[in-house]
């Protein structure tokens, strides 16, 4: 049985990522900054939260981040926590770079310590090549243009530089925008989803949105988690970008969401200004060919079946 460590288990990805692997018989443990006070509502949500060991780690504190590993005793670590928004990047640069930089070198320093043969995988981001022309893939030079991509690109080298210099399996999957019913409430997706089915159900008039031109390339959580999960299984450590391949405009996901309940969505949303970025990434796409070829990972789930899921779990929740 294999043993995996998860940071930031509470999110998303790490609730999705802590059931692929029960499913595969691992020993999970995860944590967070205070596992005794936290809530853990996802993991509750998929009714796994008995099955995973819990253990407070802050990983800006190079002590709480070996005892957290000589306690759990990984074969396997993911690396999915830090500040996540890029919005709230910009009013908190400082956290926003402890949390992605400085507490994934401290993992690696505690892997090269403790146990140099544990795998390692570190949640990259789309965010760090900026506006992509064309769909951006492993040899594509990072242009980050917020303080989250910024801190994001700056950790994905300090990995790149721990596998060269010290030969660890540790890789990062630079992965392209993913959703899911699980996806935090100050994402605009779920923003979306959430307010279309308020007004849909009587309970709100309006959803005030930003910028409604970007466009993102959307993938289904569920199966990014497998990819994270085939990195690791790789003979050799590797840098991959991890997308569909395909890039819709937020103004289609606005679309889709309310016409899936009957609504038409201009007499519904307001666009604001203020919503607006201090800087934007108006397209940004992704090249999966890579792990396509070496992994066998490739996106299942299309846009609107995305959409018409998040959409459904909203309406039963």
């Amino acid at each position: 049985m294999k043993t995996a460590l998860i940071l930031g288990v509470s999110g998303q990805d790490g609730t999705y990522l802590a059931q692929l692997l029960l499913n595969k018989n691992y020993k999970v443990w995860g944590s967070s900054r205070d596992h005794e006070s936290k809530d853990f509502t996802n993991l509750k949500r998929l009714k796994i939260e008995q099955d995973v060991r819990l253990l407070s780690l802050n990983g800006n504190d190079f002590r709480s981040v070996i005892s957290g590993f000589k306690k759990s005793r990984p074969d396997e670590i993911y690396n999915l926590s830090g500040q996540s928004s890029v919005g709230l990047s910009f009013d908190y640069p400082v956290e926003t770079f402890e949390s992605n930089l400085i507490a994934t070198i401290n993992l690696l320093e505690a892997i090269r310590i403790v146990n140099p043969r544990t795998r390692f995988y570190h949640a990259g981001s789309s965010e760090a090549f900026g506006n992509t022309a064309s769909p951006a893939n492993e040899a594509t030079p990072y242009r980050p243009q917020s303080p989250y991509s910024a801190a994001k690109a700056a950790a994905h080298y300090a990995v790149s530089n721990y596998r060269e210099a010290y030969q660890m399996h540790a890789s990062t999957g630079i992965l392209f925008n993913h959703e899911s019913p699980l996806r935090g409430t100050r994402f605009v997706t779920k923003k979306i989803i959430r307010g279309a089915v308020a007004i849909a159900r009587g309970e709100q008039k309006k959803l005030i949105l930003g910028n409604l031109k970007v466009e993102r390339d959307w993938g289904w959580a569920p199966e990014y988690v497998e990819a994270m999960w085939r990195m690791l299984q790789a003979k050799k450590a590797d840098d991959y970008v991890v997308a569909t391949g395909r890039s819709h405009s937020l103004l289609q996901f606005v679309k889709e969401s309310f016409g899936l309940l009957g609504l038409d969505w201009r007499r519904h949303v307001v666009v604001s200004p203020a919503l607006y970025r201090p800087t934007d990434l108006l397209k940004s796409s992704g090249n999966p060919s890579k792990i396509n070829k070496r992994l066998g990972w490739s996106a299942k789930t299309g846009f609107k079946q995305i959409v018409q899921r998040m959409i459904q779990a909203e309406l039963e929740s």
